[in-house]
């Protein structure tokens, strides 16, 4: 792979200045073993593994190197690979995660009282390293002392704190070939657009690596501190534009002047827009409504969302998803009885 051929700094003016649980799972119940448990969704099983090594890449964001024999097993695909990260409780020497529950292992995960539970959040795979049983994980850690003013976060915390030999566990692919991996590039693709935030800068690294040689691509990358800026790598066409953010405007503006006043090369596009919601669906409908490009080559998702935390997210999606399951046994209940 080559140096990606172009990176341009855009600065904002002002930003150029730079409750414990009791309750421990026994170090028994963590027993490393050379297998992976049984897959328990679709590609996906549970990993456990441990902490090799951690690396300050700027001041919002570490690298934490994963390692492990089970992790030989782990087949990430690459690009914008996501999986779960379970990370232990304040106090406990490992994360209890109910590895046994094939299926139902979301709903025994719920059911365990929350100052016991897992920690969970979703990651993407910054790298892996096959030879070495290792993957690399990027944690931005906001409020961990940085110049971000966003509250730090239990992964964040933990990430910040994290030494060698810390158990976490990895809800990951088993097969390369995954429904987690949401940049698919049509082969008729004359260039490739990017757009991210910093939670989104491991996956949009990820990418830039992936993508093949001479293929045109426009990344922009939106960053709070100078110093978050990194030397990525592609052996496309790459014209890579850091975007270092302004800390009275809300995270994503930055990103979307740009990209809206941004000429664009002439051929067919696809697009990978991926960081905070509200950005992410400006972003899209800009791409869709004023550009003109095909949805069905616009892939996006929203890592974060302003004033809400994951659990808060989650909870949404889970009262959407029983409210469909509700809604959909009523209308079959309804059709039932109007056949007979």
């Amino acid at each position: 792979m080559t140096s990606s051929s172009s990176v341009t700094a855009v600065l904002a003016a002002s930003a150029a200045a730079s409750a414990i649980s009791s309750v421990a799972p026994s170090p028994a119940l963590f027993a490393e073993t050379a297998s992976a448990s049984p897959l328990v969704h679709g590609a996906f099983r549970f990993f456990q593994a441990r902490v090799l090594a951690t690396r300050r890449l700027g001041p919002s964001m570490i690298r934490v190197t994963f390692g492990g024999e089970q992790l030989r097993d782990f087949d990430g695909g690459g690009r914008d690979q996501s999986f779960s990260l379970f990370l232990p409780q304040p106090g406990q020497y490992a994360p209890s995660v109910p590895f046994d529950a094939g299926d139902d292992w979301f709903a025994q995960w719920r059911a365990t009282p929350e100052d016991e539970r897992a920690i969970m959040r979703s990651y993407t795979v910054r790298s892996q390293d096959r030879e070495h049983d290792e993957v690399d994980v990027d944690f931005v850690v906001h409020g961990t002392g940085n110049s971000s003013s966003t509250p730090a976060g239990p992964a964040s915390r933990w990430a910040a704190e994290a030494v060698p030999g810390d158990r976490v566990v990895l809800l990951g692919p088993a097969f390369a070939d995954n429904r987690s991996i949401g940049f698919q590039l049509p082969e008729q693709t004359d260039w490739v657009l990017i757009a991210a935030d910093e939670t989104a800068l491991p996956a949009a690294a990820a990418i830039l690596e992936w993508l093949p040689d001479g293929l045109r691509a426009r990344a922009w990358i939106e960053v709070p501190d100078l110093k978050d800026t990194q030397e990525l790598v592609s052996a496309a066409d790459a014209d890579i534009t850091w975007l270092v953010r302004d800390t009275a405007r809300r995270p994503g503006a930055l990103l979307i002047e740009e990209i809206q006043g941004a000429a664009f090369p002439d051929g067919a596009p696809y697009a990978w827009l991926a960081g905070e919601s509200g950005m992410v669906k400006t972003l899209r409908r800009h791409l869709v409504g004023e550009r003109g490009i095909d949805r069905r080559l616009v892939e996006f998702s929203g890592y974060w969302r302003l004033g809400a935390t994951e659990e808060d997210l989650r909870t949404e999606k889970i009262s959407a998803a029983e409210s469909t399951a509700t809604e959909s046994s009523e209308a079959a209940a309804q059709n039932a009885e109007e056949a007979l």
